[in-house]
């Protein structure tokens, strides 16, 4: 490991930790050169799959997007970061179990309406409404008949 401060490569670790979820390394080190320590993390880093839009086009998975599409269904609605978080975790996790290199962007639409659905009923008619492009009320209404 390179040294932030002199660009040093010999550093020497003083003290090696796991989380408590036990996801990520946390080691202190120190420069054998400038004698400064800094930390470094260490965790796995997992491929998930690329997206294949309605178009044809093909994008990577971003996390920051899908928790923005969360955020905005949920937007003003009383549910904690945390539930949201969770929610991330788990689509996430459903991803990578499926084991594929490319998935349809529906199939991810899929799996945020079952977690909104988990959430906040509020936010899943929000983001059915736009996701499923209703075209008149009677599409509107047998979305509100799937959650009662």
């Amino acid at each position: 490991m390179r040294c932030p401060f002199c660009h040093n490569e010999d550093t020497q670790v003083l003290d090696t930790r796991v989380s408590d979820e036990g996801d990520t390394i946390r080691r202190r080190r120190r420069c054998a050169s400038c004698d400064k320590r800094f930390t470094t993390y260490e965790r796995a880093e997992l491929a998930l799959p690329s997206i294949v839009k309605k178009n044809g086009s093909r994008v990577e998975y971003s996390h920051d997007k899908l928790a923005d599409s969360l955020k905005l269904a949920l937007r003003k609605r009383p549910v904690s970061a945390a539930s949201v978080d969770e929610s991330i975790a788990r689509i996430e996790e459903k991803l990578l179990g499926l084991g594929e290199k490319e998935i349809a962007s529906e199939r991810i639409g899929e799996l945020v309406m079952r977690e909104l659905k988990r959430l906040d009923k509020v936010a899943y008619i929000r983001f059915a409404s736009v996701y499923r492009s209703f075209e008149d009320i009677e599409s509107f209404e047998s979305a509100l008949k799937e959650l009662k």
